[in-house]
């Protein structure tokens, strides 16, 4: 397990021709001095991120936003044009994906449809066994050229030495010795070399011919053996083992995404890496795979990166939440600090379902808030923060269930309902000001208030649960 830093991350794609007239039109028409690249298109800008050693982070946002592309350029898949990405003390920027010792999910579970659920899941386990030899039998190679590498120039130091005429015929039989000794040890080394060879193909040859006999005859090497312990472990961890010999067109969608996490796991990485692997399936399925995925990430303790657009997937799934926005970082936070403590705008209407309500009041010191259809006093740990303010005006930030329906009064709002939608458990009213129809809210209630649509209510804003942000910046005003 691994932690993941990302540091000064920036992304960009070349436009193409028609793109790129099109920005060049709108640099010439711009009075601004900061003026665009018009031959590429900024989808990161300036990600610093942290990932501690095995935290279920989420990245979450709007399509679009980048956060599928931050994740492929982690996983090697995408070239970054500026910054450094660790996985653990290794600077990963130059290493292609099977070295970094990743597993990725994909949002199209990416099975190999000719192969069974078991060759499935074995696949990158016989992959990295397979880089494994390999990497051991080039490091023999390179000894054996390092050796090599020394006597030759051992023999040109002994030849540098002998400067004497009557050496010469000495010199002629020592050499003659030693490139005997020498042919010895090539010849032995090459054959050496050929044996194992020759094994290892024999061995994968006798494992696939056998592959889909009977479990009596198969023929099984001890690396075979070893890959069929790890498949059969987390075939049964994700209660998968009755469909180990289907095909994937045999299986159904939380079949094939249970197959699919089976492989990431299957290789035991340093780092999971999630692509919105749930967006394919249905609303019933979808939350029991979400709560089947935390469970497992919390046996196995691997440092997990999930992606998705669903912000209830972000609050019920992470151990914190990265909110990103037109390639940037908006907040990093654990999931209750970003729905009580939005530190801008467009979180505060992200997160929350339904959105945020959003009006823009005026603000007199020391603590009067004032609209065209209410007014009311703060609680007093508003007016430090709020002094810079007064005579300013403000967005006042409302969830729906702090909105409540009360008798008329000068602090409360006049609304008329449009929408009635009842889910049975709760309520949800889409209402417009009385005064202002193009202003439109959302209100949860209670599911035994009976409403009907076009009827007029007051409703009652709690005062210790707004929020104020600056109309110039987007930032949320904390109060003291």
């Amino acid at each position: 397990m691994a932690q993941v830093v990302l540091e000064n991350i920036y992304k960009s794609f070349p436009l193409r021709q028609g793109e790129q007239e099109k920005v060049a039109n709108n640099v010439a028409e711009s009075v601004s001095t900061e003026t665009p690249s018009s031959s590429s298109n900024t989808v990161l800008r300036r990600i610093n991120l942290t990932v501690l050693d095995g935290e279920f982070m989420v990245l979450v946002g709007p399509s679009g936003c980048g956060k599928s592309t931050l994740l492929r350029s982690i996983a090697g898949l995408e070239v970054l044009t500026a910054g450094n990405i660790w996985i653990g003390d290794r600077l990963v920027n130059d290493l292609p994906p099977k070295d970094r010792d990743i597993a990725m999910v994909f949002q199209n579970y990416a099975l190999y449809p000719h192969l069974t659920v078991y060759d499935n899941l074995a696949f990158g386990l016989r992959r990295s066994q397979k880089e494994e030899v390999r990497g051991k039998k080039e490091e023999g190679r390179g000894k054996r050229e390092e050796g090599r590498g020394k006597r030759e120039e051992g023999r040109r130091n002994e030849e540098a030495e002998t400067v004497t005429v009557t050496e010469k015929g000495r010199r002629e039989k020592v050499e003659l010795i030693r490139n005997k000794i020498e042919e010895g040890i090539n010849y032995l080394a090459s054959n050496t070399v050929s044996k194992e060879r020759i094994y290892t193909l024999g061995e994968d040859f006798l494992v696939g011919a056998t592959r889909k006999l009977p479990p009596g005859l198969r023929y099984l090497s001890e690396r075979e053996k070893a890959v069929g312990e790890r498949v059969r472990a987390v075939a049964q961890l994700l209660q998968i083992e009755p469909l180990l010999n289907r095909l994937p067109k045999q299986l159904s969608g939380g079949q094939k995404q249970r197959v699919a996490l089976g492989r990431a796991m299957a290789r035991n990485p340093q780092v999971f890496l999630m692509d919105e692997p749930l967006s394919n399936l249905d609303a019933k399925l979808r939350a029991e795979t979400r709560s089947q995925i935390v469970q497992l990430q919390r046996q196995l303790g691997t440092t997990t990166i999930y992606v998705t657009h669903d912000q209830t997937e972000a609050m019920t799934m992470g151990d914190r939440i990265a909110i990103m926005n037109a390639g940037q970082l908006q907040q990093v936070a654990k999931p209750l600090e970003l729905y009580n403590k939005p530190a801008n705008l467009f979180v505060a209407e992200f997160i929350g379902s339904p959105p945020m309500n959003f009006l823009p009041v005026q603000f007199t010191a020391p603590l009067l808030i004032s609209h065209p259809q209410f007014r009311f006093t703060l609680p007093d740990i508003w007016a430090k923060n709020l002094q810079k303010y007064d005579g300013r005006g403000l967005i006042l930030g409302i969830r729906p269930e702090h909105l409540s329906i009360n008798p008329p009064a000068t602090k409360n709002l006049s609304v008329q309902v449009e929408i009635v939608e009842a889910l049975g458990h709760e309520t949800y009213l889409r209402v417009c000001l009385t005064d202002d129809p193009a202003v439109r809210m959302q209100v949860r209630v209670p599911p035994e208030r009976s409403i009907r649509v076009g009827e007029e209510l007051w409703l009652a804003i709690a005062h210790d649960k707004i929020h104020l942000f600056d109309p110039d910046t987007e930032l949320a005003i904390f109060p003291r």
